[in-house]
């Protein structure tokens, strides 16, 4: 039996960083939704919105819940920030270290921070990282990821629209000049001009975390004809609701059978703060859990 289990995340509610203001909903009225929803797990969102330690054990073992992993943002791309960066990372997993035990460890999700210019016009379109430039960005990665296997933790790398790595030539790039397992997020990959798919059989040997959500290529014309970034894309509806995009869901669950995928399936709908109610970002996360039951997830 293939062990997979299908979690969630707050950026589905609205909650990207604790800085945005006060969440829409508290951690305790997330995890029992999701749990009524049927999730086996949550992601971290930003550390310290599901609590730390035994608060953070208490909260998700009260509804069943494991930790699926966590978002780490880390600017690889500057040698000095990233070091400025790095007790992050052991926040971070710290908090993975406490979390409760199960058949599927949480995974540090490593990501980079954006880019002004691919911030600005997200999909792939604007400039990426200089050629010369890699090596070092590289060498960065395979260091953070060295870090995470030191404390026991197998991370991966979610590549993501806006930052350097993007589109699937991006990578395509960082997979050739590190060891690091992917995160393959079939709506960043299908707004960067990607075939999710096609994606996970080509990259199957990598693929160690799946995020799943769906994409609006319509949407992401219109914010680029008009000129809004990426962050006003995940407001007007980038990610839709699961069924209502283009994303091949049938095929991406299939392919996960084919290639024998086994570890966490992430439900995610990026939105922003207040762009739906509580009740909506509930009722849609769980008919998002719905449509993969259907799948047979």
């Amino acid at each position: 039996m293939r062990v997979r289990k299908v979690a969630n995340a707050p950026v589905s509610f609205g909650v990207f960083e604790l800085s945005d203001g006060p969440p829409p909903l508290t951690a305790d009225e997330m995890v029992a939704a999701l749990s009524e929803a049927g999730y086996a797990g949550i992601d971290s969102g930003p550390i310290g919105y599901l609590g730390t330690g035994a608060e953070l054990t208490e909260r998700l073992a009260a509804h069943d819940l494991l930790l699926a992993g966590g978002w780490v943002d880390l600017r690889y791309a500057d040698a000095e920030a990233y070091t400025r960066g790095l007790p992050a990372l052991e926040a971070a997993l710290d908090v993975f270290a406490a979390a409760p035990p199960g058949d599927l460890a949480p995974r540090p999700t490593l990501a980079c921070s954006g880019t002004p210019e691919r911030f600005a016009r997200p999909g792939g379109s604007a400039p990426g990282l200089p050629s010369p430039e890699w090596p070092a960005y590289a060498a960065r990665v395979q260091d953070a990821v060295d870090r995470c296997r030191a404390r026991g933790f197998e991370p991966v790398f979610h590549h993501h629209l806006g930052t350097y790595v993007e589109t699937p030539d991006d990578v395509e790039r960082l997979l050739e000049l590190t060891d690091v397992q992917l995160c393959l997020d079939t709506g960043h990959l299908l707004l960067a001009g990607g075939d999710p798919v096609t994606a996970l059989r080509s990259w199957a040997e990598r693929v160690g975390h799946v995020h799943i959500k769906d994409g609006d290529t319509k949407i992401l014309a219109q914010a680029l004809a008009e000129g809004v970034d990426l962050r006003e894309l995940m407001g007007r509806g980038g990610f839709a609701l699961l069924g209502e995009g283009e994303l091949d869901l049938p095929g991406v669950v299939a392919t996960l059978d084919e290639i024998g995928y086994e570890g966490w399936i992430v439900i995610e709908q990026d939105t922003l703060p207040g762009r739906r109610s509580v009740a909506q970002n509930i009722a849609d996360q769980a008919a998002n859990r719905r449509m993969l039951k259907d799948l047979g997830l």
